[in-house]
C-alpha cells in the first residue's frame, strides 16, 4: 500500500487533482505547519489539518485512484481541496526525509502496533474503552446508541432513534459558515443509521422517523447558515428514505395522501414537491382522489389574475397548490386542464409564455400561436423576451418571416446587448439575411451609445457607470474579430474585465499594446488590500516582467517594479511577496 502511495503522490500529481490555485493555498498551510498528527496505516494517510476550524483528512489509494475525504465545503462536495493538498505535501516531506536519511524524527510505535494490541484484549475490556470513548463522544454515542436500539428486548426502539435526530439537529442557537458543514455530518450519520433499518424490515417505523426527521430539519434550517446547501441534501435523502419505506411498508393510500398533501402545501423548502407524482403508484385510485379533492377545496381559494394584476389577497400559497393541482392535471394527461390551472394568473407575459409552451408541446401549434399573440397584445413594451422569441420561431414555421424578424427587432432595440444580437442572428440566418441585419443592428447600437454619452447607465447591478463601447467590445470578440474590438475599446472604452480579455488575446502579437492595460490592472488590483489581490496582484507583475523580456526591455520592468514598491510600502503582506517573488533588494 505504502508503495502505491509513493508511486502515486507527488507534487504533479496533488497540483493536478487540486488545480493551481487549490495547491497553491494548501502549499501555504503545509509551509505554515498547520497540519499535525498525521499517520499512516495499511495505505491510509491521516492527519488534521489547523483551517477555520480543525479538519480531518484522509488520502489512501484504491483502483490504482488516489481517494481522498475531507469535511471542509469544498471538499464535501468531492474537489480535492487546499487541506488534502496540505497533508499529501506533509506526507511527500516525511518520505523524502527518511529516503536522504535526515534525523527527522518518526513515532516508534505505528497504527499497526495499536490494532495488534488491542487484538489481545477480552470484549469487556474492549467494550469498556469503547463506551468510556462515546462519553466523551456525542455522535459516537449516537451511533451506538441506534445500534443497540435495534435489538433491544421489545424490538425497535424507535424513542431512541427519535432522540438521536433531535439531539443532531438541534442547533443550540445559530450555526455559522464555519460550523455548518460538520454540523450537516451530524445529522447525515443519524440519517444514514435511518436508512439502514430498512434492510431489518422497519419500513413502517422508518416512514415515521423520515418525517420526524423532516420537521426538525425544516424548522431547524433558519437557524443555519446553508450557503453549501447541505442542509437542502438532508432533506433530498430523507424524502428518498421516506419513498423507499412506503413502497415497502404500503401504509394507508388515503392516511398518506393527506399528510403529503397538508406537507407539499404549507412547507418553505419544497419537501413533498410533486408528492401526486413522485408517490402515484403508493397512493393508487383512492388516495389520488383524496389529494385531488383536498387539492381542489384549496384551489377555489385562489383568486384570478389578468395583465399586470397582482394578488391583492396575497395568497402565499399560490405557487404551491398551482404546482400541485398542475401535477394532477399532468398525471390525468388533459392539456386543456392544465391550460385551465395556468388562465388562472395572466399577470405576466411569461403566463402566457407557459401556456402557449404546453400547447407545443401537445402538438397544437395553433392554439400556442394564438396564446403567444396574445401575450404580446397584452405587454406590448418591455415584455418578456423569451415570448417574443417563441412567437417568432412560430412565424417562422408559417413563413411569416417578416412578423417574426420584426418581433425579434423590437427585443433588441429595447436591450441592445450581446445576448440580444445573438437571437436576432439566429433568426435573420433562418432567412439567409444576416448581413443586412448585422449592419442595421450595429448602427443602432452605435446611436444608442452616442446618445449615451456624456450620461451614465445602470451596469445591470444598480449602480451607475460612465456609458461606453463595452457592448460593442463584446459583439466583436464573440464574433471573433479581435482587431475590431481592439478598435472600438481604443475609441470609446470598455469594462476592466474586457481589456484583461483583449490583452490575453493580444499578447502574443502586440506586448506593447498589453503593458499598459496590464498596469492599470495592478493598481486596480491592489486597491482591494486583501491577501488574494496581493496575490493577483503579483501574478500579473510576473506577467508583465516575461513580456517586457519579450521585447528586449527588461529594464523598463525593473523600473516600473520601483515605483510600484514605492508608491505601495505600506502594504507590508504585499512587500513580503514582492521580496519571495522578485528578490528585490533593499
Amino acid at each position: 500500500m505504502a508503495s502505491n502511495l509513493e508511486s502515486m503522490l507527488d507534487r504533479r500529481a496533488l497540483r493536478r487533482m487540486a488545480g493551481a490555485r487549490s495547491f497553491e493555498r494548501g502549499e501555504e498551510y503545509f509551509t505554515d505547519g498547520q497540519v499535525g498528527a498525521l499517520v499512516e496505516h495499511q495505505g491510509t494517510i491521516a492527519a488534521k489539518v489547523q483551517g477555520t476550524r480543525p479538519y480531518r483528512v484522509k488520502l489512501w489509494v484504491e483502483n490504482g485512484e488516489m481517494g481522498f475525504s475531507c469535511p471542509c465545503p469544498v471538499g464535501a462536495d468531492g474537489a480535492f481541496c487546499k487541506h488534502c493538498v496540505a497533508v499529501g505535501l506533509t506526507w511527500i516531506d516525511g518520505s523524502r526525509s527518511k529516503a536522504q536519511g535526515t534525523t527527522r524524527e518518526k513515532p516508534a510505535v505505528t497504527m499497526q502496533d495499536v490494532r495488534a494490541h488491542l487484538a489481545t484484549l477480552d470484549k469487556g475490556t474492549l467494550a469498556d474503552m469503547l463506551v468510556e470513548q462515546a462519553m466523551e463522544d456525542d455522535r459516537l454515542r449516537q451511533r451506538l446508541l441506534m445500534k443497540a436500539a435495534k435489538k433491544g428486548p421489545k424490538g425497535l426502539d424507535a424513542a431512541t432513534y427519535r432522540r438521536a435526530i433531535d439531539e443532531a439537529v438541534d442547533t443550540g442557537g445559530f450555526v455559522d459558515y464555519r460550523g455548518a458543514c460538520d454540523y450537516a455530518q451530524g445529522i447525515e450519520e443519524v440519517v444514514a443509521s435511518v436508512g439502514e433499518l430498512l434492510k431489518g424490515g422497519h419500513a413502517a417505523e422508518v416512514i415515521e422517523l423520515a418525517e420526524h426527521a423532516l420537521r426538525a430539519v425544516e424548522e431547524a434550517i433558519e437557524s443555519v447558515d446553508d450557503s453549501d446547501g447541505h442542509m437542502g441534501g438532508i432533506l433530498e435523502r430523507l424524502q428518498e428514505i421516506h419513498h423507499k419505506a412506503c413502497k415497502k411498508a404500503k401504509p394507508d393510500p388515503e392516511t398518506l395522501a393527506r399528510r403529503l398533501f397538508e406537507w407539499e402545501l404549507r412547507t418553505d423548502w419544497d419537501t413533498f414537491h410533486g408528492a401526486a407524482q413522485t408517490y402515484e403508484r403508493i397512493l393508487g385510485e383512492k388516495g389520488l382522489a383524496v389529494y385531488r379533492k383536498l387539492a381542489e377545496a384549496e384551489w377555489a381559494k385562489v383568486p384570478a389574475l389578468g395583465p399586470g394584476r397582482e394578488d391583492s389577497q396575497k395568497y402565499e400559497k399560490r405557487f404551491r397548490i398551482t404546482h400541485i393541482m398542475e401535477t394532477l392535471a399532468g398525471l390525468a394527461g388533459d392539456v386543456e386542464a392544465v391550460v385551465a390551472i395556468k388562465q388562472r394568473d395572466l399577470s405576466s407575459a411569461y403566463s402566457y409564455l407557459q401556456i402557449a409552451e404546453t400547447f407545443k408541446g401537445a402538438g397544437m401549434h395553433d392554439q400556442a400561436r394564438e396564446w403567444a399573440e396574445r401575450g404580446v397584445k397584452a405587454f406590448p413594451a418591455r415584455t418578456d423576451g423569451r415570448l417574443r422569441e417563441f412567437l417568432a420561431g412560430e412565424y417562422h414555421r408559417l413563413k411569416r418571416h417578416d412578423e417574426a424578424m420584426a418581433l425579434i427587432w423590437a427585443d433588441f432595440t429595447e436591450s441592445p446587448v450581446l445576448e440580444g444580437y445573438r437571437i436576432l442572428k439566429a433568426h435573420a440566418d433562418r432567412i439567409g439575411l444576416w448581413k443586412l441585419w448585422r449592419e442595421k443592428a450595429l448602427e443602432h447600437l452605435r446611436e444608442t451609445i452616442a446618445k449615451a454619452k456624456g450620461g451614465r447607465k445602470d451596469d445591470g447591478w444598480g449602480r451607475y457607470v460612465a456609458a461606453d463601447h463595452s457592448d460593442l467590445v463584446r459583439i466583436f470578440l464573440w464574433e471573433k474579430d479581435v482587431e475590431a474590438a481592439w478598435r472600438e475599446a481604443r475609441a470609446g472604452g470598455c469594462s476592466d474585465s474586457l481589456w484583461m480579455e483583449l490583452a490575453g488575446k493580444r499578447e502574443k502579437d502586440h506586448p506593447e499594446d498589453v503593458l499598459p492595460i496590464y498596469q492599470r490592472q495592478v493598481e486596480h488590483t491592489l486597491n482591494r488590500k486583501n491577501k488574494q489581490a496581493y496575490r493577483e496582484a503579483v501574478a500579473l507583475l510576473r506577467e508583465i516582467r516575461v513580456l517586457t523580456v519579450r521585447i528586449g526591455d527588461e529594464t523598463r520592468f525593473t523600473r516600473y517594479l520601483a515605483s510600484v514598491r514605492a508608491m505601495h510600502k505600506p502594504k507590508r503582506n504585499f512587500m513580503k511577496l514582492l521580496e519571495g517573488v522578485f528578490a528585490i533588494s533593499r
